[in-house]
């Protein structure tokens, strides 16, 4: 351990020079856990910052909901906001694999953390990815269509990338995490939030979009990682038209891309639970992100 640089990110944290999160980040590397760094922020003192004013004390991890989960099994977990005060939590699925693992962050339907998704981030766990789904509406899940559209208009989409951020940071900490870079898939209201990621980002190796509203191109050349797109030629609520105007906007920006279109295929088709579900659609697009995710996590 540097003592000398370790006291320096101190000073430059308590001036305000740097944020909680890139603290937190910075202090993992240097230390060699996310435990040690959290143990140095909690004795961190607030100074007067440039300008006048004080930086807030910091905050502690409060600890998991329960332990992380053994190589092969899943569990909630808890994990450090690098933005906001306390801690989050979400869903974690570990590989049956000693060897450290590529990350991907898997964010759900507006229904919830539902069992579905659940199971779709043990599928990623099982094709031998560390698979984290960030709990967004912590703890309420829903069934009702008018439920879930109340949950969907009272979350705050850019305080959702920033929890989506901090699984992150949360996942670079891990020693059975492999990589500096994660990825990021969505579903639903999950893929418009995994392409809004790609958007903020900068350690995002690669996002896979299942039927989320697509990037306007004005956004799409903001983009920050490979993204690839799943949508349903059928689907009532996103455009063909719109889907293609995204790619488009990402070929003219330079930007990795590949999009899928499939004929037939409705809103959540990938969701095997539900009426809209389209398995020759499914079939085809898990693999696609599977060889996607190897592809920009593995290099």
């Amino acid at each position: 351990m540097d003592r000398i640089y370790v006291m320096q990110l101190v000073r430059s944290f308590q001036v305000g020079e740097l944020n909680r999160r890139a603290f937190l980040r910075r202090a993992t590397i240097a230390l060699g856990s996310l435990a040690a760094a959290n143990a140095l922020l909690a004795a961190c003192t607030p100074v007067t910052a440039p300008g006048g004013g004080t930086v807030p004390p910091p905050v502690v991890d409060e600890g998991a909901d329960g332990a992380v989960p053994p190589p092969g099994a899943g569990s909630m977990v808890a994990y450090p906001d690098s933005f906001q005060d306390g801690p989050l939590s979400g869903y974690l699925a570990r590989p049956d694999a000693d060897a450290p693992k590529p990350a991907v962050i898997v964010i759900q339907e507006w229904w919830g953390l539902t069992d579905h998704i659940r199971d779709v981030t043990d599928r990623f766990a099982a094709a031998g990815f560390v698979a984290l789904a960030p709990d967004l509406y912590k703890g309420v899940v829903t069934t009702e269509p008018n439920e879930a559209r109340k949950l969907v208009m009272e979350l705050d989409m850019a305080a959702a990338v920033d929890e989506i951020r901090s699984a992150v940071d949360y996942l670079q900490t891990q020693d059975f995490v492999a990589g500096v870079k994660v990825g990021v898939v969505g579903f639903c209201m999950g893929g418009r939030l995994a392409l809004m990621t790609a958007l903020a980002e900068e350690d995002l190796g690669a996002a896979v979009a299942f039927y989320g509203t697509p990037l306007t191109p004005q956004e799409a050349g903001g983009v920050l990682a490979p993204i690839m797109g799943h949508y349903g030629a059928e689907d009532g609520g996103i455009p063909v038209e719109s889907v293609q105007a995204m790619e488009a906007a990402l070929n003219q920006a330079g930007i990795e891309n590949e999009i899928y279109i499939y004929a037939g295929a409705e809103h959540a088709f990938f969701n095997d639970t539900r009426a809209s579900y389209n398995q020759a659609a499914a079939n085809q697009a898990w693999p696609a992100t599977l060889e996607w995710f190897t592809k920009h996590l593995m290099e």
